[in-house]
């Protein structure tokens, strides 16, 4: 029996009720997708036969709304120096959090937010924590998750430091976790690879383990502490084999939503079965 819980991020294309079945095809037990379209700052809002069939969806599925991850528009950015671009941000995340609110999902995933050299690292971590404070001001029951990112040009949340400074920032502690994605971390510079324990020691010590909510489960095309996020397919890339293995035997990780974004899509079916079989005790 798989004691972890993985699928992909599945198209919800056509409707947001179609992507549990788009996670049942592949046999996914766990699924991320957007709730809306995710290179827009807003859509129609969500009428309610497709909250109502979405609900009917997911529970046809057979999968628990809490390993669900929904991920919010690439557009967003909770820490923006410019004051329109912050408060379309914001705006367009309370809308997304709204949304899944409505869908009865529990957690929406997102990316920090970049200074884009305009203010300081800190002033940016601040905004976004901010940003957060706003959005779980005006919803109920979802939980914002702060994904690591891999630095990549102005992006800030790549070491574990900022994610805690974010943290800090947030007055609803209940409402805030953390989504650690594989590749992001490696290519940050935290070596899973070779420093797999140490690694983690660092993030409980740092973050605490307490507000990881999810896993975003990708090799990485590019070497350690490269800044550069690209993600590749299960074992193929820098992190190895060696390390999914190590990680699905991982207990301390079960019980929450691991995610692939892996680049290839007609590997999925193949790549969760493997990763089952990795997790089974």
């Amino acid at each position: 029996m798989s004691t972890k819980f993985i699928g992909p991020h599945v198209s919800a294309s056509g409707g947001v009720f179609n992507a549990p079945k788009n996670a049942v095809d592949v046999n996914a037990t766990a699924f991320a997708l957007f709730t809306k379209n995710q290179r827009q700052w807003f859509s129609n809002p969500l009428s309610e036969q497709e909250i109502t069939k979405f609900k009917l969806e997911r529970e046809k599925s057979g999968i628990d709304a809490k390993y669900i991850l929904p991920h919010d528009s690439y557009l967003i950015n909770l820490g923006s120096p410019d004051p329109e671009g912050l408060e379309k941000s914001r705006n367009s995340f309370v809308d997304e959090m709204q949304r899944c609110e409505q869908l009865g999902l529990t957690m929406l995933n997102f990316h920090p937010g970049s200074h884009l050299k305009k203010i300081t690292l800190e002033e940016c971590l601040e905004r976004v924590s901010e940003s957060i404070n706003i959005a779980l001001e005006k919803t109920q029951g979802v939980t914002a998750v702060i994904e690591n990112t891999s630095g990549q040009g102005s992006n800030v949340g790549f070491a574990f430091w900022q994610i805690k400074r974010i943290i800090d920032g947030v007055t609803d502690k209940s409402r805030v976790g953390v989504c650690i994605d594989t590749c992001h971390t490696y290519t940050a510079g935290y070596d899973l690879k070779n420093s797999y324990d140490s690694v983690w020691e660092e993030f409980d010590t740092e973050v605490g383990m307490n507000y990881l909510r999810a896993i975003h489960l990708n090799d990485s095309k590019k070497e350690l502490a490269t800044r550069v996020d690209r993600h590749d397919s299960v074992g193929k890339g820098f992190l190895g084999m060696d390390f999914f293995k190590r990680i699905m035997a991982d207990r301390n990780l079960d019980h929450i939503p691991f995610i692939l974004e892996t680049p290839d899509e007609s590997l999925w079916a193949e790549e969760i079965a493997l990763l089952k079989e990795l997790s089974a005790y």
